[in-house]
């Protein structure tokens, strides 16, 4: 039985699906939703700003709003609460960083844009390899 279900989110339409997934299939589990803000870098978009800040985490949290907040609502449509985290860094290695702390990891197969697509399914490839956990990939 599944108790700890960590779900990587990334805030395309596949993370949304990807927590929906968990949530169904694993109901009576504690879910975290893992956001990874991407260190900076040109590959990273917004978290480039990241390395101008002088509060890098408050910095991250704000940059992880958006998805963490698409993440209580899926959850509340369930009724279910969720947990949540932030990290800063290579995604791939935060999500194996604290895959050791649950039972099973969900992650999706990719993102939205050709370039999500290409980071993500790398970051899923990594963490399927990787995690000391079982890992789900979602479609």
């Amino acid at each position: 039985m599944v108790f700890r279900v960590l779900v990587a989110m990334d805030g395309s339409e596949m993370g949304e699906r990807t927590l929906r997934y968990a949530l169904e299939t694993h109901p009576d589990a504690e879910i975290t939703v893992l956001h990874v803000v991407g260190e900076p870098s040109s590959m990273w978009g917004k978290a480039t700003s990241l390395a101008l800040e002088d509060d890098i985490e408050q910095a991250a949290e704000e940059l992880a709003e958006d998805v963490l907040t698409t993440a209580r609502e899926i959850a509340d449509e369930y009724g279910t609460e969720i947990e949540t985290d932030v990290r800063i860094g290579n995604p791939a290695r935060a999500i194996i960083g604290r895959a050791e702390e649950y039972d099973t990891v969900v992650i999706g197969t990719h993102g939205g844009s050709v370039a999500e697509r290409l980071v993500v399914g790398d970051v899923a490839r990594k963490v399927f390899r990787h995690s000391p956990v079982p890992v789900t990939t979602v479609r």
